[in-house]
């Protein structure tokens, strides 16, 4: 059936276990919001669990193999490969946020939401094909299901799904990746660490409209800030915050030191 609501799309992204089809279901909703065949009616519930295909294995982090620095090719194989699962992870996130709490919001909630979610997919597909030309591909290696497991932690309240996922989860990446991206070029792979920086800039982006839904959402509820940004994360982010921070891109995120100073681990912050 063709999606015509905006939910029915998100929910349709979601059942697609297929890579490559998800990828495409996700460009198909994307481009059909912004053409506006798609109303923005929230008539059929969110999957507890997105559907996922045979492979990769998941396995709980605690049983997942070390991946090494990324400096031999097997390696760089391996974090191009947990890399592919986090964004291959994040379009279902993006959608689920969109289908499970957009009716809450005006129609340019689901606007950045949908662009970060066929973000992720055009993420993905760069890695996938980056794998295959290197011999890989994805399934190949066990992966573990941390980031759903934030999104059910917080799939009862937009405030704490907005806190967790973009401004603790994605911006751990803005602290990550120009490291890893240096390691990619030590090695002589430009081409992935081409993608890596592609990522990076669009990353900036999603943990700015994670920043901008939070506080605009905390202003119209009475609540302050801050204070409830890091309530919701000593409640629901079972990891630590840890430094360092990449402040540079944060503050280009919008995320100031403000929020993440109160709960970080103390150690060279």
């Amino acid at each position: 059936m063709i999606p015509d609501t905006l939910a029915q799309a998100c929910r349709n992204v979601l059942l697609t276990a297929e890579p490559r089809e998800k990828v495409r279901a996700a460009r198909e909703a994307a481009r059909g919001w912004r053409r506006g065949r798609l109303a923005h009616v929230f008539d059929v519930a969110m999957p507890d669990r997105p559907a996922r295909p045979e492979a990769p294995e998941l396995l709980p982090a605690s049983r997942m193999p070390k991946r090494g620095r990324g400096g031999s090719e097997r390696g760089r194989i391996a974090m191009l490969h947990a890399l592919a699962h986090i964004e291959f992870g994040a379009i279902d996130l993006a959608f689920d946020l969109v289908g499970r709490f957009g009716g809450d919001f005006p129609p340019d909630f689901a606007d950045d939401w949908i662009g970060v979610g066929a973000d992720e997919a055009m993420h993905f597909a760069l890695l996938d094909r980056r794998l295959r030309a290197l011999g890989g591909g994805y399934g190949a290696m066990p992966a573990h299901d941390g980031l759903w497991e934030a999104a059910e932690e917080t799939a009862g309240d937009v405030l704490a799904r907005l806190a967790v996922v973009p401004m603790v989860l994605e911006a751990r990446g803005l602290d990550v990746t120009p490291a890893t991206v240096a390691r990619f070029e030590a090695a002589g792979d430009r081409r992935s660490a081409a993608i890596l920086n592609r990522i990076f800039t669009d990353e900036i982006r999603h943990v700015r409209a994670g920043t901008k839904w939070f506080v605009s959402r905390c202003q119209s509820q009475g609540f302050a800030t801050i204070p409830h940004w890091q309530r919701l994360v000593r409640r629901h982010f079972r990891g630590a915050i840890k430094p360092p921070f990449n402040d540079s891109a944060r503050d280009q995120a919008g995320l100031s030191r403000d929020f993440y100073l109160g709960v970080a681990a103390s150690k060279d912050v």
